[in-house]
Parts: structure tokens; sequence; C-alpha cells
């Protein structure tokens, strides 16, 4: 099935009382909008883990990034994106407007050392990545140790939240992972997915958003969910590609042959029923909320016959007819990469 990645930025808890809202005044002090070039005055802003919207205020005004911490509070509320302001070091132009500041903060080029997990990221790319930045294969064996790992969930894989990080220079292995670890307790805790009672456990919820995720497009999220419930429920073995994909260490369209389906691992669902014993990667929040909230419905097989072409049925002669189609586009070359 056809993968999607969607970086998500790491959540800054932005809380406006509702009394300083009502007080922000319209007229504010602002800068006028300017234009931007290589020769505008720049400054690195820091911005802790857990500001409030009043403490970013507070620290652009003071850097000389605003002309007031009110006009960034009126621009920051009226602004949804705002509540994705990654923690860390920013590198933000001097006495510029409030709705530029907004758009610099979320600007990810602007972020130094910036750190990606894409969704879906399996632990293993993640590692190497720490390792690609300098830190030893101990260094990384002694972070994964020590980690005070995500409450009521079993594995590491899959509680690796994906999400922009951006992080002080010096920062250890240990550091880095835990962060990664804590924004998926916040999400698992604002999701629902850690207070979920039956008749499936969070972790299983967990696997199954892992599956979800690199199954599916983001709008068939939901259709996948319930795909697998439905299989599930009748104990029908889940059969799903993915899970051999993360055996197996490849992505993309990487079309499975019989061989590949039997191959030896709890993970394959191919040859065992019911889910894998973990997660299969690190599911962002879309795939979390698709998780705990499918979409109703009787379909037991889903396949992608084209890009962004994924079709849902109960028959299983249905499903066999459009295989045919998959495969005759899959010859012809429609699901190759255009470079």
């Amino acid at each position: 099935m056809k993968r999607i990645f969607l970086a998500g930025l790491l959540i800054v808890s932005l809380t406006f009382s509702l009394h300083v809202i009502r007080a922000q005044n319209s007229g504010a002090p602002d800068f006028p909008e300017m234009q931007i070039s290589s020769q505008t005055k720049e400054v690195l802003v820091e911005i802790p883990t857990g500001s409030t919207g009043s403490d970013i205020a507070s620290l652009l005004f003071s850097s000389r990034v605003v002309k007031s911490s009110s006009a960034f509070f009126r621009v920051a509320v009226g602004d949804p994106r705002s509540a994705k302001i990654a923690p860390g070091s920013h590198r933000l132009s001097l006495e510029i407007s409030a709705k530029q500041a907004l758009d610099q903060l979320l600007d990810s080029k602007r972020i130094p050392d910036l750190f990606v997990v894409t969704e879906g990221a399996w632990n293993s790319e993640i590692l190497a990545e720490l390792k690609n930045r300098g830190f030893s294969q101990t260094d990384i064996a002694l972070a994964l140790k020590s980690l005070n790992r995500a409450p009521g969930f079993s594995t590491i894989e899959g509680t690796l939240f994906p999400a922009h990080y951006s992080f002080a220079k010096g920062a250890t292995a240990m550091q880095i992972l835990q962060a990664m670890i804590n924004r998926f307790n916040v999400e698992a805790s604002s999701s629902g997915l850690r207070q979920v009672q039956g008749p499936l456990t969070p972790q299983q919820l967990l696997v199954i958003a892992s599956i979800i995720q690199a199954e599916g497009d983001l709008k068939d999220f939901a259709k996948v969910s319930q795909v697998i419930r439905n299989r599930l429920a009748i104990s029908m073995p889940l059969q799903l590609d993915s899970t051999v994909h993360y055996i197996r260490k490849v992505r993309g369209q990487v079309f499975l042959s019989t061989q590949a389906t039997l191959t030896k691992s709890p993970y394959n669902t191919y040859k065992n029923y019911g889910l894998p014993p973990g997660p299969i990667g690190n599911p962002g929040r879309a795939a979390i909320d698709a998780a705990m909230n499918p979409e109703a419905g009787d379909w037991l097989f889903f396949i992608t016959v084209a890009p962004g072409d994924t079709r849902f049925t109960k028959s299983n002669d249905e499903f066999l007819l459009w295989k045919k189609l998959y495969e005759k586009n899959r010859r012809a070359g429609a699901f190759e990469v255009k470079k």
C-alpha cells in the first residue's frame, strides 16, 4: 500500500487565559511588515520546553524580535498554527511584525540542528540518525537502557513520537530519545489512548496505529482501522504487506513474493493470526486517533490499485479483480517514483 510521511512539529502548550485574551488591545504596537533579506539582522531565541504563550511573547519582545508582547499575543490567539511552535533554538529576524515572527517560528529551516522523526519511522532509522550525528553504538545502547519508558506501554518502538525536534548543543542520546518519549506521553494522554479501556488495550491500539500509518493514505486511515478490527473479529489473518516490510526493512511499493510472505517472524501477519507482538513503527497522532475511532463498515479487504486510489470491499472476488488491476498498473510503472 502507498505510504505517506507527514512530519509533525513538536507542540508547545500555548495557554492563553480568557481574561488575558479579552484584555488584548487591537492597537497593540507592532512593527510593519518588512522585506527580509540576507542583510536583515537576526538573533537566536531559545524557547524552553513547556513554554506558554505569554512566555514566548515575552521572549520575542525582550529579544527585539517584535515591538510588543501584546502584538504577538493577538496574532497567536487568532492563528491555530501557534500550537505547533517547537521548543529549542529559532533563528529570527529583528524588528519584524508579529505575523512574520510567527511564520519564522514555524519555519523548520530556521531551527538549527533540526532532528526530524517522520511519521511511521522505525526505531532502527531513528537510532541510525543518532549514529550519523556522532553518537557511538555504546552511547545509544546505554541511552536505551536508561530511558524512562512510556507508562502502560511495553515497547520503545511506537513511542518515539514523530515530530520536528531541536536540541541544545551537547544534548546526549538519552536526552534526545527521552524527549521523543515525553512527547508521546503527552499525545497518549491528550488523545485518550492511555485511558482507553477494553476490548483492545492501549498497547494493542498502538500496534494498530503503527499498521494504519504504514498501510494507508491519511484519508483512508479510519477505514484501514476498521478492516483490521473486522479481520480480528472473525479470526482472519491480517495478511498485511507492511508487517513483512518491517521485518525485511524495506520501504515503498515493494512487491511481495510468495517467498517473502513465508518469512519466519512473529511480525509476519501472513503466517500468524492476530496482531504482531509490537508496533511496526512510530505512528503520528492521526493514525493513533484512527486506531481508536474506526469508520463503520463491513470491509475485509483493501488495495491501492493506483497512487491515490485505495479501494475497500467485503468481497474476496472483487478484491481479486482489483488485485489484477493493481498488478497491471504496477507493471506499467504507475507506482514508480518519478525523478
